[in-house]
């Protein structure tokens, strides 16, 4: 009897389980399905170790601007991409120029509407 109930499953299509071959291993859908581009992810180097002219200066306004977010933060290594060492002369820079008054401590206003009065 348990070779008649088995000789059905296999007639019906039945595989034991689900059918997990158009999903890779987190469950989402190979990439094949979408066209055929893989996204090709570059590590990103440190500016400031790659080429050795490129100086912080925290009186460059300019510069110090890259390193900040339209809220006033300031952008974290994994984005911008710089080694630990730079990304804490970065923090101490923008530091700097925000006390000075060379860069803003919020770039942008509120956007929902509010005032100060």
């Amino acid at each position: 009897m348990a070779d008649m109930e088995k000789d059905d499953r296999e007639e019906r299509g039945y595989r034991g389980g689900r059918d997990r071959d158009d999903r890779d291993d987190r469950g989402g859908k190979d990439d094949d399905e979408k066209g055929g581009r893989r996204s090709f992810h570059r590590k990103k180097v440190c500016r400031f170790c790659a080429d050795n002219e490129y100086i912080m200066d925290y009186k460059d306004a300019r510069q110090m601007q890259q390193f900040v977010m339209d809220l006033g933060k300031i952008v974290p290594r994994r984005i911008s991409g710089t080694c630990a060492f730079h990304q804490r002369k970065v923090t101490t820079a923008v530091k700097r120029a925000r006390n000075l008054a060379l860069i803003g401590f919020i770039t942008s206003g509120p956007q929902d509407g509010y005032s100060s009065r």
